[in-house]
């Protein structure tokens, strides 16, 4: 009967600061920091860290992972463990501190089917001295937003089109509608995709075959 009303429940429990250790941790921390005995605390917050560690043996010599596990050890106590640490102890704000949003790196949201890969590129060909180096690089950035341009958008699109998205995406830099410059037909691109598209083997053919013929019937 004792043992019925000793009984904890989850409900009844504290609440696990890092449930990943488990409640057993969670209660030797709380014993740690109960402890009045300067010397007998650190003694037992070092064992905690030696049984943190055997949970992952080939880090736990690792500096940096001795780091964190003495981090983690004062997460669970709350900060409230008053022992000697090997490494700076993170305080409580900082941790809790929300780090800085981080920009998109979007540079020309306008043209988004192009991504900006092709808007660096164009960067660096503007910089480059006009010759066959540039106007062979300038040519196939206007080939492969092409490319882009029909993974997007399936009808056939016309050269001049992606002249003056390069002419824009360049700031007027680049201006190949002026010259007697082709790309690559069109069809050749959707036919190239239709080529890369997978296709059923014969094999996989019979099988589906199979599966089918098979469907309804009684297995005994």
């Amino acid at each position: 009967m004792n043992l019925v009303e000793n009984l904890e429940y989850n409900t009844e429990r504290s609440h696990l600061i890092i449930p990943e250790y488990g409640r057993h941790f969670q209660k030797m921390v709380d014993h740690a920091v109960s402890i009045e005995d300067r010397e007998e605390r650190n003694k037992i917050a070092k064992s905690i860290i030696d049984v943190m560690g055997n949970l992952q043996p080939h880090l736990r010599d690792v500096p940096d992972f001795q780091h964190k596990l003495w981090d983690q050890l004062f997460i669970m106590s709350d900060f409230k463990l008053d022992v000697e640490s090997p490494f700076p102890i993170t305080s409580k704000e900082a941790l809790q501190e929300k780090p800085e949003a981080l920009e998109y790196p979007q540079n020309f949201p306008k043209y988004r089917f192009y991504g900006n890969n092709i808007k660096r590129m164009i960067d660096v060909a503007v910089e480059w001295e006009k010759g066959d180096l540039r106007d062979g690089l300038e040519y196939a950035i206007a080939n492969h937003m092409k490319k882009c341009y029909l993974n997007w958008n399936k009808d056939v699109v016309d050269d001049t089109a992606i002249f003056k998205h390069l002419n824009e995406l360049s700031d007027g830099k680049i201006n190949l509608t002026t010259e007697d410059t082709t790309l690559t037909d069109s069809g050749q691109f959707l036919k190239n995709r239709v080529a890369k598209t997978p296709k059923y083997t014969s094999s996989k053919k019979n099988n589906h075959r199979n599966n089918n013929n098979n469907r309804g019937k009684k297995r005994y």
